[in-house]
């Protein structure tokens, strides 16, 4: 049974339930005096104690997804692998795999997800359960790759096609983007609705060193985690899948810590992403009880964290050539304050947009609200790949054609309601909520 596995999950809590009933049921006959009966009333109450801290323990990373299976959990998984067989079953095919840089994985926790695309792939789209391996960073991270029905359409087989790269929280795991955000099911709604155009969506997590909170951080001497991000995730996507190679066709979204490194990806690595969406994201990065050290001692240290502080970077660095969304809630958000001090501190080349609600707290709910209007945003800031893998056939344009001659199912995607303003920043209107 897998480690994330809903079978061991039930297995562990029903052993943990039997253990306390066990416990009360045989503790009149473990009450008299004596070493044995002492030895027994120890035995149960440490065999019970176990067993729930088990099951706890189980379900937790069950939901944050710290370790995505038993090698990962014993540290077995120190050497990247050189190859990558492809074999049957759901969850094992990948696009043209080179060098084993992406991996078919098991559920992963795909399989409790309700609403993935089920039928043919070039008519729905497909969403697979792979790991991702750093051949700079040596890390290994589980992801999830949805991959749109005109992927898989013989007209665009030779097609490349941009890609998002979705972030979740921490200690959030890729499952909370596709079972709480349902990203790839709101993608597919809004590309087969023509407000989107065709695009790769690979779900990754922010650490690359769970349990540590890595934030996207190349940590000295420690894990190399904006490498993995910046380096490794591409080439990885583009060794094994139909994707852009220029910048422009590359974005970063996430929310809460998956919103900070969006944010830091693209300001810091505008030559590997050029849009960022943040929903809930910070601004600055500190070090705490979950990261330990990110940036070392001395001066040294001090120059990189501040580094990695954005507003310090747009004072007194050159601005990057990048678009951004953030989000945040001027109620129940406490980064409304510096997402407002960011907005009014970008400026040209860069261009900031955002989603404001009047009432939102740190959790789901708040991010459900956001998620369509961002995908729509970030759709609208990538550049369909004109290169293409081999010189293709003429033919003749699809009738949907997206943002920079994307395919589409319908119209070209329509741009996200905004407003503009003197100083060029716009705002994308979420849905209120009704009532």
């Amino acid at each position: 049974m897998g480690l994330t596995s809903q079978s061991l999950e039930y297995t562990v809590i029903v052993l943990a339930v039997a253990c306390v009933a066990a416990t009360v049921w045989l503790w009149p006959r473990l009450s008299r005096r004596g070493v044995r009966p002492v030895l027994g009333r120890l035995g149960a109450i440490l065999v019970t104690q176990v067993s729930i801290v088990c099951a706890l323990a189980l379900a937790v990373n069950t939901n944050f997804e710290f370790y995505g299976n038993w090698d990962e959990l014993l540290g077995n998984n120190d050497k990247a692998p050189v190859s990558v067989s492809q074999g049957g079953g759901q969850y094992a095919s990948v696009g043209n795999i080179k060098g084993g840089l992406v991996q078919p994985a098991g559920p992963q926790g795909l399989d409790r997800v309700t609403g993935l695309p089920k039928g043919p792939a070039d008519k729905v789209g497909k969403v697979e359960s792979v790991r991702i391996v750093g051949r700079r960073s040596r890390a290994i991270n589980p992801g999830f790759v949805y991959l749109p029905p005109q992927y898989f359409q013989q007209q665009f087989r030779r097609q490349r096609f941009p890609v998002m790269v979705v972030i979740s929280g921490y200690p959030g795991g890729i499952m909370n983007l596709a079972q709480h955000l349902q990203v790839p099911q709101n993608a597919g709604k809004l590309i087969a609705q023509g407000r989107m155009q065709p695009t790769v969506i690979v779900m990754v997590r922010p650490t690359i060193a769970p349990p540590r909170d890595t934030e996207c951080v190349d940590v000295p001497g420690g894990p190399q985690a904006e490498t993995f991000f910046t380096k490794d995730l591409p080439d990885a996507m583009k060794s094994a899948y139909r994707v852009g190679h220029d910048p422009s066709a590359w974005g970063a979204f996430g929310y809460s810590s998956g919103g900070t490194c969006s944010l830091q990806l693209a300001m810091r690595n505008p030559k590997a992403y050029t849009s960022a969406v943040s929903l809930s994201g910070d601004y600055a990065i500190k070090d705490d009880l979950t990261t330990g050290s990110l940036f070392g001692p001395g001066p040294e240290g001090a120059q990189r964290e501040r580094e990695h502080d954005l507003l310090w970077r747009l004072k007194n660095l050159p601005t990057p050539q990048i678009s951004a969304l953030v989000a945040s809630s001027r109620k129940g958000e406490a980064d409304y304050g510096e997402t407002m001090k960011f907005l009014h501190a970008a400026k040209s080349p860069m261009t900031v947009d955002s989603i404001i609600l009047p009432q939102g707290s740190h959790q789901f709910a708040t991010w459900r609200r956001e998620v369509v209007p961002a995908l729509e945003w970030q759709s609208q800031q990538l550049t369909f790949p004109q290169d293409t893998q081999a010189v293709a056939p003429p033919r003749k344009q699809g009738p949907g054609v997206g943002k920079g001659g994307a395919p589409g199912q319908g119209t070209g995607p329509s741009k996200a309601p905004s407003a503009s303003d003197d100083k060029g920043r716009r705002r994308v209107e979420a849905e209120r909520p009704q009532g």
